[in-house]
């Protein structure tokens, strides 16, 4: 399975089997892992076999089952920060697609103060995934259309419209697709709409985009 791929089969799954990710899969997780802190300068931690951050009333009513494995975005408290959590993690999140591994986007639905880490300074968690072997691949969901997030859709290059539909697919916060796409003489654009967590939301948008248009269009 390729990236491309993984954005059309993934969706979000809160429920998951009660099986360790180990051995292999465990490994090349790590290595995508290290290989975003090191291109973002994030420091994104993986925890494993640790019930505890989900062990609370919001994520049972959020029939959150299982979540003993996630990520933790964490990054320093400096503009444009929620932009490249979204971007670096969904790449985590369609690249554990492709190991076999289903995850969620959680905001709020966890325990902070039960992560087994110590937040400097400086830091701040930015958002969390919930990651491991769903007893489902989830569902698809309902998706605004081309027209809905292009500022002008005419003329439209083949993959432009091939990276709009990929950014159609992209998980956003409470599914709000708070976004504008627009084109001018080849150069691509977008920004985010008032939303909750739209700005991260943005991040996971633009690598979605650049998946279904196979091409680099945003420096993040």
């Amino acid at each position: 399975m390729d990236l491309q791929e993984a954005i059309k089969q993934r969706h979000s799954v809160r429920s998951y089997e009660n099986k360790k990710i180990e051995g292999e899969i465990k490994e090349k997780l790590i290595d995508i892992i290290e290989e975003c802190n090191k291109k973002s300068g994030l420091n994104i931690k993986l925890f494993l076999d640790e019930p505890k951050a989900f062990d609370t009333f919001m994520a049972h009513y959020g029939k959150f089952e299982n979540a003993n494995n996630y990520i933790v975005l964490i990054g320093k408290k400096e503009k444009g920060i929620e932009e490249k959590c979204g971007y670096y993690g969904e790449e985590i999140v369609l690249k554990a697609q492709t190991l076999g591994l289903n995850t969620c986007w959680v905001a709020l639905t966890y325990k902070k103060s039960k992560i087994p880490y110590k937040i400097k300074k400086d830091e701040k968690i930015y958002c969390t995934i919930a990651l491991g072997y769903g007893k489902t691949n989830g569902v698809s969901r309902k998706s605004k259309s081309i027209k809905e997030v292009v500022k002008n859709d005419n003329d439209m290059p083949k993959w432009f419209k091939e990276g709009v539909e990929a950014a159609l697919l992209a998980p956003t916060a409470t599914n709000q697709q708070k976004f504008i796409f627009d084109i001018n003489e080849g150069k691509v654009s977008v920004r985010a709409l008032k939303g909750f967590y739209s700005k991260l939301d943005l991040g996971i948008v633009k690598y979605h985009f650049e998946i279904g248009s196979n091409m680099k269009c945003f420096d993040i």
